[in-house]
């Protein structure tokens, strides 16, 4: 039985942003900022969402369980950050360490999953509208989410169990700002060919065909848009799908860029950047495109505040 006890390393070293360290103080106060208004923002969602009738349809469903994985995403790499900052480098604990690639891949599946699930409701609006009410239930609905947070937490845990078992025995130094699986996997004095597999098999398919499946969605939508005779109800039938597509672009975009195109073409700095834009920006961009282009939420959002 192989025991973690028995690995010569029991923590890692996060060197954070060692070639910005002059303006550590600027990072961490920008940083802090963006992670308040990232909670703030989804969590706003999430209560309008599940508090206002306006916000009752599945799509503002979907929508609060992404902010729900915006929010389990940032929390789980943005406060330990800070720290490192703080202390311009820091030290955290195998376990803690496996813990933090574990909740950052259970995120990202879920938010791959869920960006589909939205991408397939948008579809039924659209191209189905009569028979949108029936097909979209209370079942339909909770079974699609629960399964996306179901898929993220096990299908993730079959590459983390893989890590687990890894031998560790020096140098223990990421230059990174969390535990990725890259930098992490290049410091194991083990074989890690069955995690590069194992992750592969199931990082493509995760991604890739979500990816294909709301690219399908989107050009059924489109010809049905293209279809309708009045440019009003082009506009309409656009305007509650385009925040949807902004969102889809952001992530994938982001997504694509730091783990399809081979790490080689860019610089560590350029990978710590990608990585930023993914687990800190994004986060912070979703809740603000959904609701400066909704009318819905900021109607619902409106009647709160006059409420008070």
């Amino acid at each position: 039985m192989n025991q973690h006890n028995q690995t010569s390393v029991t923590e890692f070293i996060l060197l954070g942003f060692k070639s910005l360290h002059s303006i550590n103080v600027l990072l961490l106060c920008l940083f802090l900022k963006i992670y308040m208004v990232t909670i703030t923002g989804n969590l706003m969602i999430i209560f309008l969402v599940s508090t206002s009738q306006r916000l009752s349809s599945p799509m503002y469903f979907f929508l609060s369980h992404l902010s729900l994985s915006d929010i389990f995403l940032t929390t789980n790499i943005v406060p330990n950050m800070l720290y490192v900052i703080l202390q311009d480098g820091g030290t955290m604990y195998f376990i803690g360490c496996i813990t933090q690639l574990y909740l950052f891949g259970v995120s990202a599946v879920t938010e791959c999953l869920l960006l589909t699930v939205m991408s397939y409701d948008r579809y039924l609006a659209i191209c189905n509208p009569l028979r949108y009410t029936s097909i979209m239930g209370l079942k339909l609905r909770f079974h699609l989410v629960t399964w996306s947070w179901l898929l993220g937490f096990l299908l993730t845990l079959i590459t983390i169990s893989l890590v687990y078992q890894l031998e560790f025995c020096g140098p223990n130094v990421i230059d990174h700002f969390f535990c990725d699986l890259a930098p992490l996997l290049e410091l194991s004095c083990s074989d890690t060919s069955l995690v590069v597999i194992s992750n592969f098999l199931i990082a493509t398919p995760i991604t890739l065909i979500p990816f294909i499946l709301i690219f399908v969605t989107y050009v059924c939508i489109f010809l049905s848009i293209i279809r309708i005779s009045s440019n009003t109800g082009r506009q309409k039938a656009f305007s509650t799908c385009s925040s949807h597509l902004i969102v889809v672009c952001l992530f994938y975009g982001t997504l694509i860029t730091l783990y399809v195109v081979p790490s080689k073409g860019h610089s560590m700095n350029a990978n710590k950047v990608l990585s930023l834009l993914y687990t800190v920006i994004t986060p912070l961009f979703n809740p603000f495109i959904y609701s400066l282009r909704n009318q819905e939420i900021r109607g619902a959002l409106v009647v709160f505040v006059a409420k008070k």
